[in-house]
């Protein structure tokens, strides 16, 4: 039997339980590795050595940390979610020891580090996005509210860095009142106080745009590492109801900016509606957590990535026209590791002791 292909997922989702599922489906062994800052993560109990990793760490310790990690372990193919800026940055001294990462480059990467400097890239090849202004002061804010309210939207906020919906609000000019207080919490925040919070801190980063209809439609992308698009598959959900499409509508767009851009291996495009028609909403340089329901249609994307990492092309992937029917999720239960049997924190590399003790407020 070949050796295994070990393989590393650093701090990430607890739905990337799936994701070693699916890599331990592939006709060759894996010895998967993960590793967290919460000690109850199912991904550590899911992995073949699940173990802790050095928090609060500067980008640079945490190369730092991953190289000696990927060193000692002898790790194969790195998929990090955590962190993939400065990796890629460096992919050439994880080459040198050979390791190699399931990320797209720095520079793909970074276009869409900042949600403004993506749609701003974006609109420059003339992909559909919504209408958006980037805001920092309470002046600008109040003007970007008046012309998302003059064009007939709903003025949304949420910050200009960040991952899936951190820091959604819709912006109400409603008072604030008892109502509030009764039902479930909203994400309506009033404008007023929000003003007032952005006049006291002076500026921040933040930005405004309408709330856009559904569906919300989300494309699970394979691209080769020169970027060029394998296969991609979008997952449309509405209330409970999820299901797959292939209209042209969502992937073209998204082929367009995926070889654009430049953004190999496995990604993610989001579209919501404005008026009917399909917008970019965000775009994920990582897998989704929602990656693996694409099991239904009969594919493995971790795995096919993985062998693009290893220089290899990938089993012959399915028809995307050959869909998988509706469906709905549900919770399930998940194991973690024993308390007993978890491990100290990984100490960064020798050569980092004293300045990751100093992050970490050891010394």
């Amino acid at each position: 039997m070949s050796a295994p292909v070990r393989v590393w997922l650093n701090r990430t989702y607890s739905e990337n339980v799936f994701f070693i599922d699916q890599l331990r489906a592939a006709p060759r062994p894996i010895e998967i590795h993960a590793t967290h800052t919460d000690p109850d993560s199912p991904v550590l109990a899911a992995a073949d050595f699940g173990s802790l990793e050095p928090d609060r760490l500067s980008p640079e310790a945490y190369v730092e940390f991953a190289l000696e990690f990927c060193a000692r372990r002898r790790i194969d193919v790195f998929v990090p979610r955590l962190g993939q800026l400065a990796l890629a940055v460096r992919r050439h001294e994880f080459e040198a020891i050979g390791t190699a990462l399931v990320c797209p480059s720095a520079a793909a990467i970074a276009v869409f580090e900042s949600k403004t400097d993506g749609y701003a890239a974006m609109d420059t090849l003339g992909l559909p996005t919504p209408l958006w202004r980037h805001v920092r002061t309470a002046d600008e804010l109040l003007a970007a509210v008046e012309d998302i309210e003059a064009d007939g939207g709903r003025p949304c906020l949420k910050p200009a860095t960040g991952a899936g919906g951190e820091g959604f609000r819709i912006l109400t000019r409603e008072p604030f009142g008892l109502r509030k207080l009764t039902g479930f919490p909203d994400a309506t925040v009033q404008l007023d106080q929000v003003v007032a919070a952005l006049a006291a801190v002076g500026s921040a980063d933040l930005l405004v745009m309408p709330y856009l209809d559904g569906p919300e439609v989300s494309v699970d992308c394979l691209a080769a590492p020169d970027g060029r698009l394998l296969t991609a598959v979008g997952r449309a959900k509405q209330g409970r109801r999820r299901h797959f499409t292939t209209d042209p509508a969502y992937l073209e767009p998204t082929r367009r900016l995926i070889e654009e851009f430049g953004v190999s291996y496995l990604s993610n495009v989001q579209f919501r509606h404005h008026r009917g028609r399909p917008v970019v909403l965000d775009v994920n340089t990582r897998p989704s957590g929602g990656l693996h329901q694409l099991r239904l249609c009969g594919l493995n994307l971790p795995w096919a990535a993985v062998q693009l990492a290893l220089g290899e092309a990938p089993a012959q992937l399915p028809e995307v026209g050959l869909l998988g029917a509706d469906y709905t999720l549900v919770s399930g239960v998940q194991p973690v590791l024993p308390r007993q049997s978890l491990l100290p924190r990984q100490a960064p590399a020798p050569a980092l002791e004293q300045a990751g003790a100093a992050v970490l407020g050891l010394v």
